[in-house]
Formats: C-alpha cells, sequence, structure tokens
C-alpha cells in the first residue's frame, strides 16, 4: 500500500493515507494511454462539417446551351462541380467520430495516469476542502500555498460543494471534475492532482479489484462447468443408435 501524505489548507501536513497499489502503483503503460486519449478527443469532436453538392447550391437547372453547334463543352447544368461555385464531389458531411472502446482499456489507463501522478511526485491529498467563500482570489490563494510553482491544476471532487465549483471555474489552469467523470486525458494534461482524502480512499475503492468481485468469477466459473458436460454425452449417443438400426435393417435385406 502506498502511503502519501495528507496536507490541510495551510499547507501543513496533518496524517497519511494509504492507497492501493492496483490503484496508484501500477506500471505506466504509454500504449494505452495514447490509445485512451485518441479515443477521448474523437468523442469530443462535433463533426459538423458539411459541404453543398450538386443538388444543394444555387442555380437553375436548365441546359445552357445546345448541345451542338456552339464549339464550346457540352454543359448540362451550371451546378456542376466542374464549374464555379457549383457543388462538391465527395466533400466532408456531417458525422460522428466516436467509437467503442472496451471498459477494461479506459480503467486501466486511468489507472496508468493515477499512477504516473503518484511515481512523479504530482499528486497533492487534501484533508478536505472547507472554504468559506466563493471568490476565486481566496482559493488562488489556498492552491499557492499548497503547490505554487504549478500552473495546471487537477481538482476531482464530488458534487455538493458549491464554493469549491463557483471559485475554481474562473481560474485559468484549474479544472474541476467528479470522480466519475475523471479522464485520464485530464490527468495527462494537467500538471497537478489534487484529491481530497475521501475522494482518493473512493477511488481506490471504486478503480481496485475488490474480493467480492474475485469471489463472484470464481463462482461463475465453477458453476459454468458442470452445465456444459451433460452435453457432450447426449450428442455422442446419437450416431450410436443410427449406426445400430442400419445394422439391423440391412441384416433383414
Amino acid at each position: 500500500m502506498a502511503q502519501v501524505d495528507v496536507k490541510n489548507l495551510q499547507g501543513q501536513t496533518v496524517g497519511q493515507v494509504e492507497l492501493a497499489d492496483e490503484v496508484f502503483a501500477r506500471r505506466v503503460n504509454p500504449s494505452l494511454l495514447h490509445e485512451v486519449t485518441r479515443w477521448y478527443l474523437r468523442s469530443q469532436r462535433a463533426g459538423t462539417h458539411k459541404t453543398k453538392g450538386r443538388g444543394e447550391v444555387s442555380g437553375a437547372g436548365r441546359k445552357l446551351s445546345r448541345q451542338k453547334g456552339t464549339g464550346r463543352a457540352r454543359v448540362g447544368s451550371i451546378r456542376s462541380s466542374i464549374w464555379r461555385k457549383g457543388g462538391t464531389v465527395h466533400g466532408p458531411q456531417p458525422r460522428s467520430y466516436a467509437y467503442a472502446l472496451p471498459r477494461k482499456m479506459v480503467l486501466g489507463a486511468l489507472r496508468s495516469a493515477l499512477s504516473a501522478k503518484l511515481a512523479d511526485q504530482k499528486l497533492t491529498i487534501v484533508e478536505s476542502w472547507p472554504l468559506e467563500t466563493h471568490k476565486s482570489a481566496k482559493l488562488r490563494d489556498t492552491l499557492s500555498v499548497l503547490d505554487g510553482q504549478t500552473r495546471t491544476i487537477l481538482l476531482v471532487e464530488p458534487e455538493g460543494n458549491r464554493n469549491l465549483e463557483l471559485a475554481s471555474r474562473n481560474l485559468d489552469g484549474v479544472k474541476l471534475v467528479t470522480p466519475r467523470l475523471l479522464q485520464a486525458y485530464d490527468l495527462l494534461k494537467h500538471d497537478r492532482l489534487m484529491l481530497s482524502k475521501d475522494t482518493a480512499l473512493h477511488l481506490s475503492k471504486m478503480l481496485g479489484p475488490s474480493e467480492a468481485q474475485e469471489a463472484g468469477g470464481k463462482v461463475e466459473k465453477a458453476s459454468a462447468a458442470p452445465v456444459a458436460t451433460p452435453e457432450k454425452p447426449a450428442k455422442a449417443a446419437k450416431p450410436r443408435t443410427r449406426k445400430a438400426t442400419s445394422a439391423k435393417t440391412a441384416a433383414k435385406e
């Protein structure tokens, strides 16, 4: 279990907290972080780009000139793509760039990002956030006391702390997210990660494998084995009956 110092808002160490090694002390997987970051950024794209086709640009649909005798090319419409202000061929159309990614990969990347923050000593555990006011200047002074050299800070705190929400939204380089919406991309984008003690324990429990899940998996494997075994003798008995009947019929003939 990794032990991290717990500080109060005045920057004083008031204790320690033990974090799960499965969440905060795993081996960092750079390729997994790259894949999950790419997946997250593609899901954030609006995909509203669009060009007008031949049937959408303005212009009459009549034939511009007669087919023969003009000495020019045969033009059927002014909205042709080879003409100026004509339609665009194979242009971008509105679409979604999002794609599915296994949940285990997303959680694995989140564990790798948290482990990287702890390994680089860029993780700060705060006892709590009892802010008396919603002023951004007061929160900036508090963050400067905790770590004055960091330019970008990611705060992870559950909903309900209204003063923290109002004070952090106007600070440049500071972002507040809930544990449920925490992404590996946010951890990589910000230099410093600040968690409250309760939030750190919640992440250790939420992202770490529990004994109940492991026990449940063993029970499912054990219960699945007896179900599959009775089917094999039943399938093998059918050819024996057919062979026996065919032998009797051959003897009668």
